[in-house]
Formats: C-alpha cells, sequence, structure tokens
C-alpha cells in the first residue's frame, strides 16, 4: 500500500490525544506536513508539524483560524476527529445546554472545517476528508441521546458531502469506531476496569482496539488504494455491529 505523504498539507482535529494523536503521528511518519488543532496542548515539536491550541466549539474562531490557515496553504486531507461523549445520559436528563455543546464540538466544527477546504480541493479536482463517526452512529446505546445523535448526524453529512463533490473528484468518508483505548474512554476502565471488561466481552473480537489501528485505516483510506471508495462509513468495532 502506497503511504508516501510527502508534500501533502494534513489537517486534523482533536490531535493532542487518542486516536487524533495517532493519526497525527502517522502522517508525520509517512512524509506528511499536518497542521493540528486541538483545545488541549499538543505538546509535540516536529519540523512538518504546525499545532493550534482553540477550542473548536467557539466557532467563529474556528472560522477565523481556518481562514488564516487557507489562505496561505492549501489542504490535501482533513482528518475531522474531535469529539467529546456525553456519559451515556438519555434525553430526560440532558440539559440544552450539554446538548448543545455536543453538537457544537462533534458536528457543527465538521461543517465549517470542510467548507473551508472544500473550494481548494475543488480548485485542485482532488482530495480527502475523513470524518469520525463511531457505532453509535448506526444504533442507539452507544452513547446517550446527545452523542448517539451527533454521531447519526456525522454518518448523515458524511454521505450527502460524497454525494454532492465526488464528481469533483474529492472523496469523502467516514470511521466509525467501537471499542477504542483512548483517554476519551479512561471512565471505562476506572477501579477494577469492569465496564471495559464487560465491552470486551461483547465484542466478538474480545478486545479493544488501539488508536494506532483506527489511524491505519485512516491512512488507507486517502490512499490511492482507496480512490473508488467514496461516502463510505466504515466500521472499526471489531464485529460489535453484527450483534446490535
Amino acid at each position: 500500500m502506497t503511504k508516501t505523504y510527502t508534500n501533502k498539507n494534513i489537517l486534523i482535529t482533536g490531535a493532542a490525544s487518542g486516536i487524533g494523536f495517532s493519526q497525527m503521528m502517522s502522517y508525520l511518519t509517512n512524509g506528511a506536513r499536518v497542521i493540528a488543532i486541538d483545545e488541549q496542548l499538543i505538546d509535540i515539536q516536529h519540523e512538518r508539524l504546525v499545532t493550534y491550541q482553540l477550542d473548536i466549539s467557539h466557532h467563529d474562531e474556528l472560522i477565523n483560524l481556518l481562514t488564516t490557515i487557507t489562505d496561505k496553504e492549501s489542504i490535501d486531507i482533513l482528518i475531522n476527529t474531535a469529539g467529546i461523549l456525553d456519559n451515556y445520559q438519555p434525553s430526560l436528563e440532558t440539559n440544552f445546554e450539554n446538548w448543545q455543546h455536543v453538537l457544537d464540538v462533534n458536528v457543527t466544527p465538521m461543517f465549517i472545517t470542510a467548507n473551508a477546504v472544500l473550494p481548494g480541493m475543488i480548485a485542485r479536482s482532488g482530495g480527502h476528508i475523513v470524518n469520525m463517526a463511531s457505532i453509535a452512529g448506526f444504533s442507539a446505546g452507544g452513547g446517550g441521546a446527545a452523542y448517539t445523535t451527533s454521531k447519526h448526524a456525522i454518518i448523515g453529512y458524511t454521505k450527502q458531502l460524497a454525494f454532492d463533490y465526488a464528481q469533483k473528484g474529492i472523496h469523502i468518508n467516514a470511521i466509525a469506531p467501537g471499542a477504542i483505548n483512548t483517554p476519551m474512554n479512561a471512565a471505562d476502565f476506572a477501579g477494577d476496569g469492569a465496564m471495559a471488561k464487560q465491552l470486551a466481552e461483547q465484542t466478538p473480537a474480545k478486545r479493544w482496539a488501539t488508536p494506532q489501528e483506527v489511524a491505519d485505516l485512516t491512512l488507507f483510506l486517502t490512499s490511492p488504494q482507496a480512490d473508488y471508495i467514496n461516502g463510505a462509513v466504515v466500521p472499526i468495532d471489531g464485529g460489535w455491529s453484527l450483534g446490535h
């Protein structure tokens, strides 16, 4: 598989830890120049890495930053990974502020980032966008009311983007992870790790995945070998969705 990303500019959100961090490091390892955004400090120094510390739920600030970035350089690959959980809260236990915040972080920034990079991609007749969905985008139970809604929305938005822009040479897909061992899921491993063990038992593969496995899938989806994949939502869940 071709994994050479020399002279490619990658924009990644949520790169300070977990899946986003593994994606960032994987693209750097394979020669890319990476522009990384996260609310937390991205504590890595690399000659081909530019980082920005920004809360992407501050939409006006995000728009201004992206305008600055795209005015100076083209983006070949957009990786929308940033996201938050909602502690599995059902609707009646979700207040409006929490509901809106989940959507403000998980969904709206994808619209903002895509619209920022698409004009340049269309002008060059090529580009990739990979959105981070979830198994919670397929069915209930993978999150609470707000999270599940946000991930369903991401899948719908990904499909519509591909439908509208595939003919322009743009490749737009989503990844739907299941149980991935990241800091965002640290609560599942708290104490004796009973929640983590239970989820592993419910997964046919009987284990959690590593962030690197998701990063490897991301690199494949943006490689020439995946050229005919467009509008797909690719599960990486150890078979969890087979029984749900």
